[in-house]
């Protein structure tokens, strides 16, 4: 039969070479800007906007706040517009823009100041009256349920701001004074107290309603100087600071200053931590330092998707407005089409601003004789992706051969030991790559190498913690489970403590893998949503229902086998994922390791050890932590724990530990190669990156765009059936701990055989259960999988790990001290998460230490249940 295989292998290699023309791209293969019109700016209507130039733009409680502006003369009144109607690509004037009669005025005509909107309001800075830079700082603000504007005042910015620029990061206020001085200030908005309406208590000390006394040096002590941006005597000289933005780095919201010179278009960002650098302002790449040679005078600046600034520039000597955006993570830039002709204005001021679902220019001019009618939104569109029928073809294939595996496994199961521990006939190979699979889930082969693409290694050696609580989990944990011939890994609880330490540490495990379901599912679909041509809705039905079919018919020999099967096709996809990387990385492997280097990308250590350090990725956090959820996962997991029973002897099982080990070391540095990979390949190719995608989904998006077309397929059906394992995995471990922790012990069945029916319903519905939360849980919101990952974790496993290591480590613990402690780490979890005292890398951890110290120190205190510990702890067990 060698011919025949050959044969096969010459046709798979004919076939994927004909598909490798990445052809996965559709007929725009770059990002586009398109520009419709938004509603009228009805000049028939006395109380509309008159489109002046200058004015104080900002958004608040749905509606668009415009207040001044200089047409001919210096206005004071505040312009309130809302939407009404429905947006439609291809009309005109779909949305219709009611304007309310606010009645308020400022105090004064003013233009040509500063804007930004906050959860407050719309905050206007300083500006001018045509005769100097004013002071004042005001408030403006927009019920919807009355319809009904109030005006208020801040404290005054000091020397004033004319031609400014402001933004807001969480609750910090940035502005300029613009040309009057190269300063930069700073107020914190989180001392303004709101009442449950949302409405402003004013107390004179902080704000003030107008109409009243304006005091114009009150609290001017409140705005804080910052730093000035590094520069030479003569740069320091008539500088103008244009646009400001605020925007996530990938390591948080940092702002970002747009300079304008005649020479340069400078970036700024500002990093108050100063974590980067000596100083916290950090220059980035110019805006004029690439092809596009942009004229950012005139322009406006908008946060995009979740690490990208579009600029819209001035006119410029060529007389166009240029679409730009700078990526905050690769510090690099690129150019997109420019704006039609309609929606520019000769002598024009711009503002953007995010209104509803729409990025909105409201472009103003000083001349009377301007005609402006409309608003422009603005729509980033990334490149076009077509899954295509090849890849969708092999998607199908992929997922029904998981689904059939199920049911190949369906007539070997017997009984619940068939059911629940495969007979105890698993190979060690196949149980490694279970708990590998396991370990590994799509979730962290999507959110891994998005993690490392925004941040660097700080975590690797964290996932090297593996070879150090392996030796653990060989020579300490599986003998206890091997030993009792434990099905559920909480049957020792109740043998070393009582049945009801079993049943909490089995319900919160439940509810865990629950959670666990419900977000693995969710936020794969999300990320899955940018490549293939199904909602993040449609992808977690897919994974949920099929998961539903092949684990409550196959039990967990299904399960194995089917997570066998995709470690081997993911790791291989991996690689050739990786391979193409470099293809399209300037200077191949060369330039992915210069570009890491020059960058600090490979920064695998941080040598903080200062008292904020446990809030950070520091090293001792990584390395405790590691040791933490690694220890958690291995003692107190059912769904690994489970694997160990698998095999056939204690020998086996020990072999299945250390080959997961191995693996996964490896594994994980592809996946943070491929990361670091994706950084450069999009730093030398920035117009491939499609600007309004979630950074989680940067790595399908890679996949679904630059691989060739079935293998594209492949892999993304690999992830899917990833998915699917690690949901099937969690039915299967919660239907086990239900039947044998719950029902087994109160003898709920009365033959072997309704226990397997019990089984095989209890699977079908925490599979249910499991895809309604992911349903439940579709975010686009979260920022990194990965992170909130490290968080669920250590919020649950944590105190069960501290359980284990209780009862194994010490003689005195019992029952009611154990209680106690698993109380204790709960609780001591869910206020480190709501504090933030720690970083989420080491919840696992705090949890384990908590359950141990109150445990131990509950147990001297608490009566003792007389249970007997031979063999039960490691004291004991040597003594066999």
């Amino acid at each position: 039969m060698g011919w025949l295989n050959r044969r096969y292998l010459a046709t798979f290699l004919v076939l994927t070479t004909s598909f490798a023309a990445n052809a996965n791209t559709g007929p725009e293969e770059r990002t586009t800007v398109a520009w419709r019109e938004l509603g009228e700016i009805a000049a028939k209507e006395t109380n509309s906007w008159p489109g002046a130039a200058g004015s104080f733009v900002g958004t608040h409680n749905d509606a668009l706040i415009l207040a001044g502006g200089h047409k001919g003369e210096y206005y004071d009144s505040i312009w309130i517009a809302t939407q009404s109607g429905v947006s439609d690509a291809d009309s005109e004037s779909a949305v219709r823009l009611t304007w309310h009669d606010t009645k308020l005025r400022l105090p004064g005509g003013r233009a040509f100041g500063a804007s930004a909107s906050h959860r407050l309001g719309v905050i206007a800075i300083g500006g001018s009256d045509g005769e100097s830079g004013l002071t004042e700082v005001l408030l403006i603000r927009w019920n919807p349920d009355s319809s009904s504007a109030s005006l208020l005042s801040l404290p005054s910015i000091p020397g004033g701001s004319s031609n400014g620029a402001a933004a807001v990061v969480g609750d910090t206020l940035y502005a300029s004074a613009g040309d009057i001085s190269s300063e930069i200030f700073a107020f914190d908005l989180s001392g303004i107290a709101t009442d449950a309406s949302g409405s402003v208590l004013s107390d004179g000390s902080v704000v003030q309603l107008i109409p009243g006394d304006i005091e114009q040096d009150r609290l001017a002590s409140s705005w804080q100087l910052l730093p000035t941006i590094p520069g030479s005597a003569d740069e320091l000289v008539g500088r103008n600071y244009v646009s400001m933005v605020a925007q996530d780095t990938g390591r948080g919201n940092q702002l970002f200053v747009v300079e304008d010179r005649q020479s340069s278009a400078d970036l700024w960002a500002y990093s108050p931590s100063g974590e980067e650098s000596a100083t916290p302002w950090l220059r980035k790449a110019s805006a004029r330092a690439g092809p596009q040679d942009a004229d950012i005078a005139g322009g406006s600046a908008i946060a995009l998707g979740q690490s990208h600034i579009l600029f819209l520039t001035g006119l410029g000597q060529v007389g166009v407005r240029q679409s730009l955006s700078y990526n905050t993570i690769t510090n690099v830039w690129a150019q997109y089409n420019d704006a039609p002709r309609a929606a520019v204005l000769a002598d024009a001021t711009t503002h953007s601003v995010q209104w509803l679902s729409n990025i909105v220019l409201v472009s103003g001019s000083t001349s009377a004789d301007a005609a402006l009618d409309k608003f422009w939104t603005i729509e980033v569109n990334g490149p076009e992706l077509t899954f295509g029928w090849v890849n969708m073809s092999v998607l199908v294939v992929y997922l029904l051969s998981m689904v059939m595996v199920g049911v190949y496994f369906v007539f070997k199961n017997s009984s619940t030991d068939d059911y629940f521990r495969g007979g105890q006939n698993i190979p060690w190979w196949a149980a490694a790559c279970s708990i590998y699979a396991t370990m590994l889930s799509s979730l962290t082969y999507v959110a891994l190498p998005a993690l490392v693409y925004r941040t660097d290694w700080l975590i690797y050696i964290g996932t090297m913690m593996i070879l150090v609580v392996a030796p653990i989990a060989i020579y300490v944990a599986m003998p206890f489970f091997r030993q009792i011939d434990a099905t559920s890994a909480y049957e020792y609880l109740s043998k070393r403590f009582n049945m009801p330490v079993r049943m909490f540490a089995s319900a919160l495990f439940t509810l865990f893998h629950i959670g666990r379901m419900g977000i693995v599912l969710a936020l794969t679909a999300l990320a899955l949503a940018a490549v293939t041509p199904l909602d993040a809705w449609q992808s977690v039905l897919v994974m949920g229902v099929l998961s539903l079919i092949y684990c409550t018919l196959g039990g967990v020999e299904a399960v194995i086998w089917t997570d066998t099967i995709q470690t081997v096709v993911l790791l291989i996809g991996a690689v050739i994922c990786f391979s193409i990387i470099l293809g399209g990385v300037d200077g191949g492997m060369a330039g992915f390791f210069s570009t890491g280097m020059a960058d600090n990308k490979f920064n695998m250590v941080n040598l903080d050890f200062g008292p904020g350090s446990i809030t950070t990725l520091s090293i001792w956090v990584i390395v405790l932590g590691g040791i933490g959820q690694n220890i958690s996962s291995y003692t107190a997991d059912q769904a690994v724990v489970q694997r160990y029973m698998t095999t056939k002897d204690t020998k086996a099982a020990a072999k299945s530990i250390w080959a997961n080990g191995i693996l996964a070391v490896p594994g994980a540095l592809l996946f943070f190669c491929i990361g670091t990979g994706l950084y450069a390949f999009y730093r030398s190719q920035p117009e491939k990156l499609d600007p309004t995608i979630q950074i989680d989904q940067i790595f399908p998006t890679f996949i679904g765009a630059e691989l060739p077309i079935g293998i594209a397929g492949l892999i993304v059906a690999g992830i899917f059936a990833a998915a699917q394992s690690t949901v099937s995995t969690s039915m299967n471990s919660i239907a086990t701990t239900i039947v044998t922790d719950f029902m087994r012990p109160f003898d709920a069945c009365r033959s072997e055989k309704a226990y397997l029916n019990a089984a095989r319903l209890l699977t079908f519905t925490m599979g249910v259960i499991g895809t309604l939360a992911g349903l439940l849980f579709i975010s686009p919101e979260i920022r990194s999988l990965m992170e909130e990952y490290f968080k669920v974790i250590g919020m649950f496993m944590g105190a069960l790990g501290g359980l284990f290591v209780l009862g194994v480590t010490t003689q005195r613990a019992n029952g009611w001290g154990a209680m106690t402690g698993i109380l204790a780490g709960v609780a001591v979890m869910i206020t480190v998460w709501l504090m933030k005292w720690a970083d989420g890398y080491l919840f696992a951890t705090i949890g384990i230490l908590t359950c141990l110290v109150v445990g131990y120190l509950a147990s001297l205190l608490l009566p003792s249940d007389d249970q007997d510990i031979n063999g039960l702890t490691i004291y004991t067990m040597r003594n066999q």
